[in-house]
């Protein structure tokens, strides 16, 4: 279901879907900050990860709603 430009799952498999897209981005950033010492660097390598993800998500929404 389209709400303001993104998806929001209307099923229990919908929702199920989100758990492994919040654990890639929590361990994304985590991994990432611990790996770099400049924290610069992490930061932009994280918002890469981030946007990848969001794309892959919101493929998968669209395909599926």
């Amino acid at each position: 279901m389209p709400v303001r430009g993104s998806y929001l799952p209307n099923s229990w498999k919908g929702w199920l879907t989100y758990i492994p897209f919040v654990a890639f981005l929590i361990f994304a950033a985590w991994t990432n900050w611990e790996h770099y010492s400049d924290h610069a660097q992490a930061v932009f390598i994280i918002a890469a990860d981030w946007v990848a993800a969001v794309v892959v998500m919101t493929w998968i929404a669209q395909r599926t709603s």
